[in-house]
């Protein structure tokens, strides 16, 4: 029978020979591997244990063995100190832990054979079956065992960094699809063989019609602000070295689509003999920085002029009134020091407008919120402009018992005075100006209209941002576009939001709403 035996062990040999070769899957190979171990050495049951990489022991796969004991064994093979040499320190100990386990848990009726697994000189694991005898092995069974606990080793290697490679691919793959930058990977013929999502939304087409196409086909640059195009770079001899990048600003053209204001660093993948293995492309949307710059200097622009004008006013009245040769009577005073007083006032509120909008911008403004009547507050501020205008009618029309809201008084003064000095301002014939209050279930609005100049549909979109005036606006009056600005922001840290009518034929209607008390 031993003989036969033996002739098995030889067929196992070749079997998991040819089986092991081909499995990459760590968990499916060390079940087979265990399953023929066990097989070949007539073992009743059988464990895998792999040392890590820093270190440390635990069991990886088993066969026979109740779950009671595999818990009790973990923290034993935990506990085997590492050493600097495994094979002569760490499989030792290991072998008669589990031999001495394998004695106490079946009475001395089971016995162990290990086989260590060792690859390129490395100690990658052991094998361990539990018998029911224990005779021993001739020298050719020994090195059949051996070679077959070589070749087992180097499947487990090898299926070990597949499982690392393939880790690091899904990891890899996951940073592509998840970055908000868009990633393009190049072949060295310059075709796409990789594409990240954040790409795709970008350009403005799926995947699939990006992969595979030529970068000239992708990457076509209008109004370039800054570096060189691809072609540019290669014609002056890039890449150099591994670490040779260079960055490229323009226009990103997309298919039925504005360009796209997009900065492009290009990269190469260089192999170990200096072969160009790939390109890598990271596509950044620079669209806000364009809006920044932009916004900086619609800022420098609007602030100095519209600080200019009182400024120059201020001193040119206080010169005036300080020449010795002359005498002013007490008219002449009274006017010049009027106009001084309403441009400082000017200045002074522009410089409050600019800080509220910085406080704004950061969220630094808390809103000290009480009880408050919309109606009352509205009529308060129409009379005081009303006094202001001959020209003008300013009407309030709220319904009786309007709602009580929460909100920060001196923060919708504001508002309202925003809303109604714009209305006078772009009203210049005259004309009447209403308030009118609004129910909703959930919320109550306050319109102010105007017969005035209007605003233009092209416009409507970005009269509430920073800085930004209308060119009727800009050519009839003064005002730094800020106002429209603070008035949205503080409406909606009120929980509201603001708008124009847009249906509106004549003059200007901008309303707000507020949320509505709970009953």
């Amino acid at each position: 029978m031993l003989p036969d035996f033996r002739v098995r062990q030889r067929d196992y040999l070749l079997e998991i020979a040819r089986a092991i070769s081909q499995e990459l899957e760590i968990d499916k190979l060390l079940e087979r591997i265990l399953k023929i171990s066990a097989e070949m050495l007539a073992g009743q049951a059988g464990l895998i244990s792999l040392r890590a990489g820093d270190g440390g022991w635990k069991i990886a796969a088993s066969t026979g063995i109740p779950p009671a004991l595999l818990r009790y064994l973990d923290p034993l093979l935990a506990e085997i100190p590492d050493h600097e040499d495994p094979a002569r320190f760490e499989l030792p100990e290991l072998n008669r832990l589990l031999q001495r386990v394998a004695r106490n848990a079946s009475l001395g009726l089971l016995s162990g054979v290990g086989l260590p697994l060792i690859a390129r000189k490395k100690v990658i694991g052991v094998i361990f079956v539990f018998r029911g005898y224990s005779g021993g092995f001739s020298r050719e069974d020994l090195n059949l065992l051996q070679s077959f606990a070589d070749q087992a080793a180097i499947a487990v290697y090898n299926a070990q960094l597949y499982t690392q490679v393939r880790k690091e691919t899904q990891r890899l793959g996951t940073l592509l699809d998840s970055i908000a930058d868009g990633i393009l990977i190049f072949s060295p013929d310059h075709k796409v063989e990789r594409a990240s999502p954040a790409f795709g939304s970008m350009y403005g087409q799926p995947i699939e019609k990006i992969v595979d196409a030529h970068h000239d086909e992708i990457i076509q640059l209008d109004q370039i602000t800054n570096g060189m195009t691809l072609e540019d770079a290669e014609a002056g001899g890039w890449p150099l070295t591994p670490t040779a990048t260079f960055y490229v600003e323009g226009d990103l053209k997309r298919p039925g689509q504005t360009g796209l204001p997009v900065g492009i660093t290009y990269s190469p993948l260089v192999a170990q003999d200096n072969s160009l293995l790939n390109i890598i492309a990271t596509v950044r949307d620079i669209s806000h920085f364009r809006e920044a710059e932009e916004l900086k200097s619609t800022f420098i622009s609007v602030v100095s002029h519209e600080l200019r004008t009182p400024v120059a006013l201020i001193k040119g009245y206080v010169s005036t009134l300080r020449r010795e040769d002359a005498t002013w009577d007490r008219a002449v005073l009274d006017d010049g020091l009027m106009v001084i007083e309403e441009e400082t006032d000017r200045l002074s509120e522009m410089i409050e407008n600019l800080l509220d909008a910085s406080r704004f911008q950061a969220g630094g403004i808390s809103l000290k919120l009480a009880d408050l009547s919309l109606a009352e507050l509205a009529k308060q501020q129409a009379e005081r402009f009303q006094t202001q205008s001959d020209r003008h009618k300013i009407r309030v029309d709220f319904p009786e018992k309007f709602p009580i809201v929460l909100g920060d008084q001196d923060r919708l003064t504001q508002v309202l005075d925003n809303l109604i000095s714009n209305a006078i301002k772009y009203s210049p014939d005259g004309g009447e100006i209403t308030i009118q209050g609004q129910l909703q279930q959930r919320h109550v609005i306050v319109c102010v209209a105007d017969p005035g100049i209007g605003i233009a549909p092209g416009d409507m979109p970005h009269v509430f941002d920073r800085f930004y005036r209308t060119s009727e606006a800009t050519r009839k009056t003064k005002g730094a576009g800020l106002g429209l600005y603070l008035t949205r922001a503080i409406i909606e840290a009120h929980g509201g939001r603001i708008w124009i009518d847009p249906k509106r034929k004549a003059g200007t209607e901008i309303c707000f709403s507020l949320p509505r008390p709970e009953s």
